[in-house]
């Protein structure tokens, strides 16, 4: 598995990182709308992505994580959490997380080194999509609440099938 021994030592200590992603969310003045949120929930949501990743990167398809980062950014739209700010929650997740092995990534092989590196690419994907998909959760809420006749652009776009020609070359 692609830098296995990492993503089980991100599993191993995902609530020490959901601990730490948390209160960093509540600190932030770019993601003060995540006070809203109980840090119970908050906390609990992020140890699960953390301690599944393995998972995420690896068997879960296109469309889970699509279904996945939709539904969550639904449920933060109607919590009054604002798009910049849960786009700026996705990229503190990454960094947080990336702090993390900073600390803990030491390849004694040149082997261990491609895992590492082809992990970092994975992680990339994964956050560009969840943030992808999470601006399209909340322009679907948006729309969802729109008065009829206006144009569903996002659903147009993905049902299109252009967003899988791009994301398969990025």
């Amino acid at each position: 598995m692609v830098g296995s021994r990492l993503v089980h030592l991100i599993e191993r200590h995902a609530e020490e990182l959901a601990t730490g992603l948390t209160a960093k969310l509540r600190q932030s003045e770019l993601t003060s709308d995540f006070g809203k949120i109980p840090a119970e929930e908050l906390q609990r949501t992020t140890a699960e992505l953390y301690r599944n990743l393995g998972e995420w990167l690896l068997r879960k398809t296109e469309k889970d994580i699509e279904h996945h980062f939709v539904s969550i950014a639904r449920h933060r739209e109607g919590e009054g959490i604002r798009l910049p700010q849960f786009v700026w929650a996705v990229v503190m997740s990454r960094n947080h997380l990336y702090q993390f092995l900073v600390g803990e990534a030491f390849a004694d092989s040149i082997f261990e080194l491609y895992s590492e590196l082809e992990l970092q690419q994975l992680l990339n994907q994964f956050f560009e999509r969840a943030i992808y998909y999470g601006v399209l959760g909340y322009e679907e809420a948006r729309e969802q609440n729109r008065p009829e006749g206006v144009a569903a652009s996002s659903r147009q776009i993905r049902r299109s099938g252009r967003l899988r020609k791009v994301l398969s070359h990025v």
